[in-house]
């Protein structure tokens, strides 16, 4: 991943330093983390198993609806640090201005604070540990 994205700041020309991450919207982070979430199951599920894609996919909804995200916050959420409860707090507390179409809006907004963080991991290029929390995740479930 870490690969990827400096690649992506060659082709572009345009960095992003930590100060930068931190003071952007966390509906912005919550939107990269979505697909950085999406983008982890969906690997961690062809890894472990050699079925159909029909399966793959039912599998991975069973991972990335909001309610199993707010769920895998609430189960990880002690052994975050200070600084990643805070990022979850904010993108929890975000008014994105959607309404959730399967999910309560409590879910909805810990299912954002859980996107947000992995947002965050993602582009201060803390790989480690986002895998970290990825298998705290995969572990749980």
């Amino acid at each position: 991943m870490d690969k990827c994205l400096e690649q992506l700041k060659k082709l572009t020309g345009n960095t992003l330093d930590e100060k930068q991450v931190r003071m952007m919207s966390p509906l912005v982070l919550a939107y990269i983390g979505d697909t950085i979430y999406d983008l982890l199951v969906r690997t961690y599920l062809i890894l472990t198993n050699k079925v159909t894609v029909h399966n793959l996919h039912n599998q991975a909804i069973n991972f990335v609806n909001a309610g199993a995200q707010a769920h895998t916050l609430e189960a990880i959420f002690e052994k975050l640090t200070d600084e990643e409860k805070n990022i979850v707090r904010r993108g929890r507390n975000a008014k994105s201005g959607t309404v959730p179409k399967n999910a309560d809006i409590g879910e909805y907004r810990y299912a954002t604070g859980f996107e947000a963080l992995l947002g965050y991991l993602y582009l201060t290029e803390q790989t480690d540990r986002l895998m970290e929390i990825g298998q705290w995740i995969f572990e749980e479930n």
